[in-house]
């Protein structure tokens, strides 16, 4: 059973995050360079990167990530072709996205994605049950009930995430969830796998 703790660290991240959303006016778009915190699966030797700019608040990121991605990483990612990387926008849901992130973070650097993944396969119970079905997450990937509580305080890691969210929409011109960079290019078009391994074709025809 969740604590009165919970409850409360959840409530105060919903007020904390009301304005920490998708930052874009006047961006342009520009080269993905590193950025700090951003989180990555595969061969840092790979041909290819692929950058997502995505929020586990944003239902159309959910739907790539629960019906694209895992193909996508199976083909790509775990066979050395691609590396992928993934950098946290608060679109949507803000204090979903701003609860999951903090969760994911809190998590051990080797669960990250295990998380990711789960909040991403749940948004939908998480957005019904609230911050039970995201305590559930982390137990799961091993963070204790005292830890989540805590990573859900937070207000340095929160206003960290926010700060960080923001800088990358301006500078990469992000201006909606998900987007999707390959190499320096950005996708157009649907997020389907066929358009994005057409894109991963042409990276790599052009190195």
């Amino acid at each position: 059973m969740i604590g009165r703790s919970v409850r409360s660290a959840a409530r105060a991240l919903g007020t904390a995050i009301a304005a920490a959303t998708l930052a874009t006016a006047g961006a342009q778009a520009a080269v993905p360079t590193p950025s700090p915190g951003e989180m990555a699966l595969g061969d840092p030797r790979a041909p290819v990167t692929v950058v997502e700019y995505g929020s586990v608040g944003c239902p159309h990121c959910a739907e790539w990530a629960n019906e694209v991605f895992p193909e996508f990483r199976h083909k790509y990612v775990d066979t050395g072709k691609a590396r992928f990387v993934f950098r946290e926008m608060l679109a949507g849901n803000g204090a979903l996205a701003a609860a999951g992130f903090l969760t994911a973070r809190c998590a051990a650097p080797d669960k990250y994605f295990q998380v990711i993944d789960d909040v991403f396969a749940q948004q939908a119970e998480i957005s019904r049950v609230g911050v039970d079905a995201l305590a559930r997450i982390a137990e799961h990937a091993g963070v204790s009930h005292e830890r989540f509580v805590a990573c859900l305080e937070d207000k340095a890691a929160l206003k960290a995430l926010a700060d960080r969210t923001q800088a990358d929409a301006k500078a990469h011109g992000v201006e909606f969830t998900p987007t999707f960079f390959v190499d320096d290019k950005r996708l157009d078009g649907d997020n389907t796998l066929e358009n994005l391994e057409a894109a991963i074709a042409r990276a790599r025809a052009g190195h």
